[in-house]
């Protein structure tokens, strides 16, 4: 009797355990859909934005930017080296 219990115990925490796993997957699903609609949103936007102010004014834009970003400071490479 002591047996089907412990086998009864086991069962009911598997299921559970099983059921929470279902729950992080739809959770997960939820999460992933609306990240692609910020996704989409973002990108409506930019575009939005780019007919907004013109291709002459978007181009010095981009412009500014690779300046700025090539004034940034270059992050450092990592390299991976042979553990034993």
């Amino acid at each position: 009797m002591v047996t089907i219990k412990l086998n009864n115990m086991k069962e009911s925490k598997l299921i559970e355990m099983q059921k929470r796993i279902e729950q992080v997957g739809e959770v997960l699903s939820e999460i992933l859909q609306k990240l692609q609609q910020v996704d989409v949103m973002a990108k409506g936007t930019l575009t939005a934005f780019q007919l907004h102010i013109g291709e002459k004014k978007w181009k010095e834009l981009v412009i500014d930017m690779q300046a700025i970003e090539g004034s940034a400071k270059e992050p450092v490479e990592k390299k991976f080296e042979d553990v034993e």
